[in-house]
């Protein structure tokens, strides 16, 4: 498979992911103006809620994952090396030059942020700068570049997010369908009241699950996202072999990455938590396993 199959098919399925994430919303939004015992009313007082949460969200996600990170902004003046590589290829990908903030931690990785490319920042460790070669630094930068380029960054704040307001609705609907039911009218009929039981029931499910069927739709975008940003990664530099070795190098250190945690793990270029490998740490990864980025690479 070429890298513009690899393109074109992580696209592809990205898509398809986000449509059935859109979908799946929808979906708990409807069930919950059921819930509600409303129609429309309650569905259009849901989505209004929805939509301030997730616009205010959106727009302070990237300011506040800064702040998790203890990242600060460099500037040309005290890092001109790391600043010419961003800046040569940025001119090679067309794009507009992103804020640079280090990490001073020796564990290497890096990420991008923000909304969009004229938003964006790129975000690397003391470890990254200090225990990569420059071809390598190039491939690291390139696939955050990359992130940046294809809207990544705006896709996958978009998606936290979403998964963020499933799990409020959820935990809303199962309060509601918990401790509200009780106090409803009992002299229904019959066929009122086993329409109100399946209601319930169905509620219950699934506010129960979820928020786990919208975290593995995550899981699988951000995994087909980095599939996609080393394939379009690889273009920039036209040379895969430079970000296979830095995934080798950062995969072999088994130094953790001491202000990343499990709200920010999915932002880097490879798990910064250091979990060991197993069937269920795979399903539940927000990467795709680092062999399989690797092979694919040399591949190319």
């Amino acid at each position: 498979m070429t890298i513009y199959d690899n393109i074109s098919a992580n696209r592809r399925r990205t898509w398809l992911l986000m449509f059935i994430f859109a979908v799946f919303v929808a979906g708990v939004v409807e069930l919950i103006a059921l819930a509600l015992g409303g129609g429309y009313i309650a569905g259009i007082v849901v989505l209004v809620l929805a939509g301030i949460f997730v616009t205010i969200s959106y727009y302070s996600a990237s300011s506040l994952v800064l702040g998790i990170s203890q990242a600060r902004e460099v500037t040309r003046e005290e890092n001109p090396d790391l600043y010419n590589i961003v800046e040569n290829l940025c001119i090679s990908a067309g794009l507009p030059m992103p804020k640079i903030y280090i990490i001073n931690d020796t564990a290497p990785n890096a990420f991008a942020t923000g909304r969009d490319p004229q938003h964006a920042v790129v975000v690397v460790t003391s470890g990254l700068l200090q225990k990569m070669d420059k071809l390598e630094l190039e491939g690291v930068i390139a696939h955050e570049l990359s992130h940046i380029g294809n809207y990544d960054i705006r896709l996958m704040t978009l998606v936290v997010v979403l998964v963020g307001l499933v799990a409020l609705l959820a935990d809303f609907m199962l309060r509601f369908t918990w401790f509200g039911a009780g106090r409803r009218p009992s002299n229904r009929g019959r066929g009122e009241g086993m329409v109100g039981a399946i209601i319930l029931a169905v509620a219950v499910l699934a506010a129960i699950l979820a928020p786990i069927a919208a975290q593995l739709i995550r899981l699988a975008i951000s995994r087909s996202r980095e599939y996609l940003a080393d394939a379009s990664g690889a273009l920039l530099t036209r040379y895969p072999e430079g970000l296979a070795r830095a995934l080798e190098k950062i995969s072999a250190d088994t130094e953790p990455l001491e202000v990343a945690n499990k709200a920010t793990a999915h932002l880097y270029i490879a798990n910064p938590l250091n979990e060991h490998k197993s069937w269920a740490n795979n399903l539940f990864s927000t990467h795709p396993p680092i062999d399989e980025r690797i092979r694919r690479l040399r591949a190319m």
